[in-house]
């Protein structure tokens, strides 16, 4: 194996950086969301034609006392800009990353093909970013943000572990087995957390406050007709912020949601459960016990949301552990993708 030169080194270094930072713009996103301040700031990309959130926030209040009321809250404007601040830095470092790797191409097994594509794809969440903004929080640009959001995350991760050439073995070729009923269930919690985000730009979570499904007689208040309506909404607000959809709309997203926690639940359970049957090596066992452990306190939080009437920083935290259990389950693909017998029996026994 070639040594890392100083580059390939500054490589590992920011990818590393840009998963926390990733980390970061998710869970702003989140918070500036889920606290309202989605309009915080109407114009993009700067805010009340500031780009200096503290002139934005004079601005506000100066207004709002010659004019009360005319503009929205002062304190909406930080989470909306800060979040803002720290997605630019993102797009900066993702940029260095690619150039990192077009210098390092002709090494060995360097991407270059994913640091490309994380370039095209940070640019169009800044142009999503800019349009859930313009286009007053329309539920499908909110929804595709966030998914573009954890998308960068996840290929983030994914980055990283190539770099680092994680992992460099694989002794426990049983498991490979496992290689469909994992990407069903990447498949089914991509959904999830699609629904999850439909859920949030429609200001649904609340909809149903009771468990383990909804009200009683939700059933008879279902509306699948309205509830999922991606374009061309008809409504008489000047925006969507709090929602435009009626109750029964709303419901049936919640009901929908709930049903497929259920489904992601079924799913990542059998696969822990097969994982923990098959596999010889700590390494995939410790594997299983991450995935359940997420899945453990995602319900958690998800049961804690509803008894609780959607607490700001369980909401966050519901969603940032969302996108970790994407992340492990990418990771876990990934492992058991990793060619059988690349280590040597005494390695291999020492990790079984």
């Amino acid at each position: 194996m070639q040594t890392p030169t100083a580059s390939q080194r500054w490589l590992r270094g920011f990818c590393i950086f840009a998963v926390i930072l990733a980390a970061g713009v998710i869970t702003l996103g989140a918070w500036t969301r889920l606290s309202d301040a989605g309009l915080g700031c109407p114009d993009w990309p700067g805010c009340y034609g500031h780009l200096d959130v503290r002139k934005a926030i004079d601005h506000v209040n100066t207004t709002n006392e010659t004019e009360p009321g005319s503009l929205r809250e002062a304190h909406k404007t930080v989470p909306e800009m800060v979040h803002r601040y720290f997605a630019s830095t993102l797009g900066l470092v993702i940029i260095i990353i690619a150039a990192l790797s077009f210098v390092n191409r002709k090494r060995e097994k360097q991407p270059l093909k994913l640091p490309l594509f994380l370039v095209a794809l940070v640019i169009f969440q800044g142009i999503l970013g800019m349009w859930t903004v313009t286009m007053g929080l329309q539920p499908t640009i909110v929804m595709l943000h966030l998914l573009g959001g954890f998308t960068t995350f996840t290929l983030l991760v994914l980055l990283t572990a190539r770099v680092f050439r994680w992992p460099s073995f694989l002794n426990d070729c049983d498991v490979r087995m496992l290689k469909p009923l994992a990407s069903l269930t990447l498949a089914a919690v991509i959904l999830q957390i699609a629904l999850g985000g439909w859920t949030a730009s429609n200001y649904a979570a609340v909809a149903c406050t009771e468990l383990p499904i909804c009200e009683e007689g939700w059933q008879e208040r279902l509306d699948f007709d309205e509830a999922f309506i991606f374009w061309g909404h008809e409504h008489d607000q000047p925006d969507y912020e709090y929602g435009v959809l009626d109750n029964e709309a709303r419901t049936t997203i919640h009901v929908m949601h709930r049903f497929g926690a259920i489904l992601v639940t079924l799913l990542v359970l059998a696969l822990v459960a097969k994982i923990l049957i098959r596999a010889r090596s700590v390494f995939f066992r410790n594997f299983a016990l991450i995935l359940l452990g997420l899945l453990t306190l995602q319900l958690a939080l998800g049961i804690s949301n509803v008894v609780f009437a959607v607490p700001l920083d369980v909401a966050v935290a519901h969603n940032f552990v969302a996108v970790i259990l994407l992340a492990v389950l990418v990771l876990f693909i990934r492992a058991i993708n990793v060619k059988c017998g690349m280590r040597s029996p005494r390695k291999e026994g020492a990790q079984s």
